[in-house]
């Protein structure tokens, strides 16, 4: 099951996370993700097995088979399967990687000042539970 579909990892208890995870889940009528907090068992044994720094844990993640991406260039390969127009925003790749990340880590820094922190990660409702690992 996990090798047939992309693994969003996130900060389980950053709500703007938690809000970005609820936003690609409405716009992914396809089922191309599955999804888990990094603060998670899977997350740690999945950054464990891509050797992603732990203590990195301002990042979203994408894994996608054997790859996997980070900050600005994961949020742009996970645009790039949503329904909508937000394929488009892919072409924002084309922008170096220092300044995508540069506004991306801005925004990581200061995520949980603006949008607020859980005491834990989410529970997924039971209708979504299918989509969490």
């Amino acid at each position: 099951m996990i090798e047939t579909h992309k693994i969003i990892l996130f900060d389980g208890v950053c709500n703007l996370c938690n809000g970005a995870i609820n936003y690609v889940i409405k716009r992914d009528p396809n089922n191309v993700f599955k999804f888990a907090a990094l603060q998670s068992e899977i997350g740690q044994e999945l950054t464990a097995k891509f050797k992603i720094d732990g203590s990195k844990i301002d990042s979203i993640i994408l894994i996608d088979g054997d790859k996997h991406y980070e900050k600005s260039t994961a949020a742009l390969y996970i645009a790039k399967h949503l329904s909508g127009a937000y394929p488009l925003l892919f072409g924002f790749i084309i922008v170096p990687k220092f300044i995508r990340n540069a506004v991306y880590d801005y925004v990581a820094r200061n995520r949980y000042k603006w949008f607020g922190k859980k005491d834990k990660c989410m529970i997924p409702t039971a209708e979504l539970k299918n989509k969490f690992l």
